[in-house]
């Protein structure tokens, strides 16, 4: 397995992480048996990086890796870096009702996880999103407090701004910021991604397949669970998906000559803007995680890469990433 560090000042983690929502929310329901099986492929695969969120099925996600790393091979759980994001708050419906960044709410909920997970310490724990009622430097000096008493071992950032990356990081070091960056999500490269690379900041990127959008694998006439996230996401709807699954089809025109599937197209595009960027797979099942690892060895050179800016160049997506009102919580989209 490839390695690449997260920033300056974090860990080293395999090239890949596995983003492991999906296999408790959003994306309708998920198989079990089969999830416990895909970390442990992915833990012998040598994947380290494990990304949850406590809030992910409301604590659900974190017992489902404290249940996949009991069971796992003592090696591969030593080897295990788990990152979570705190602070939504969740209704019993599930809806999402606000952020809670305050420093009390941020050694609570890390206390919780710590249970949930069964580990003594968390590799790297972060907000999930900036609480607008809350200085960014009053969440992570409650972090850095948690890295002190060895409950944390780095300061992790998620969907913030420039800005706020200054102000964090003024306070302690943050190893990483985690984002959505995908062929379709490139916004972070006008002012985040070089404000992180002046800090020494590395970047997590989620969504590199936009949620399965550009994985090769969607068509028109998939019919999404009522409990899927995708049915009131802009860009799965209408013409919008009509249009995005245009650029789909553009770049697998690309992927078929190079003998490669779509999703290792897409991977590998993220995986080669920069040493300092460790793309999340969102597998759910084996299946889908070996695709995903084969990106690994695909190289894109001049020629493809010229090929792709002009398949799906930068903007070329139709609809936002999240609906308006989930867009208002991304200080990273002001």
């Amino acid at each position: 397995m490839q390695t690449r560090t997260l920033g300056t000042t974090g860990p080293q983690t395999s090239a890949l992480g596995l983003g492991c929502m999906g296999m408790s929310a959003l994306y309708g329901d998920a198989d079990r048996t089969e999830s416990l099986a895909t970390v442990h492929a992915a833990l012998d695969a040598g994947i380290t990086l494990l990304d949850t969120g406590d809030f992910y099925g409301m604590g659900h996600n974190e017992l489902l890796l404290n249940e996949a790393l009991r069971t796992a091979p003592p090696a591969a759980r030593e080897n295990a870096l788990i990152s979570v994001k705190f602070g939504a708050l969740r209704t019993v419906e599930g809806a999402f009702s606000g952020y809670d960044g305050r420093p009390a709410a941020v050694k609570n909920f890390a206390a919780y996880s710590l249970q949930r997970l069964g580990t003594d310490h968390i590799d790297v724990y972060r907000i999930a999103r900036l609480d607008p009622d809350v200085p960014i430097e009053e969440t992570v000096g409650a972090i850095a407090e948690l890295i002190e008493a060895g409950h944390v071992r780095h300061v992790g950032l998620s969907e913030v701004g420039a800005e706020t990356l200054r102000r964090a990081a003024a306070v302690a070091p943050v190893s990483d910021l985690q984002i959505e960056y995908s062929l379709i999500s490139r916004d972070i490269e006008k002012e985040i991604l070089p404000t992180a690379r002046e800090l020494g900041i590395g970047i997590t990127a989620y969504g590199v397949l936009s949620r399965g959008l550009i994985s090769g694998h969607f068509s028109r006439d998939r019919r999404l669970a009522a409990n899927d996230f995708r049915g009131l996401s802009p860009r799965f709807q209408g013409a919008n998906l009509d249009h995005n699954l245009g650029l789909v089809e553009a770049l697998r025109g690309i992927a078929d000559r190079k003998g490669v599937s779509v999703a290792q197209t897409a991977i590998a595009w993220v995986l080669g803007r920069g040493e300092d960027i460790v793309p999340l797979i969102g597998a759910r099942t084996r299946e889908r995680l070996t695709e995903a690892l084969g990106a690994l060895d695909v190289t894109l050179d001049a020629d493809d890469l010229a090929a792709i800016e002009q398949a799906v160049p930068a903007g070329a997506a139709a609809g936002d990433r999240y609906p308006a009102n989930q867009m208002a919580h991304l200080d990273s989209e002001r």
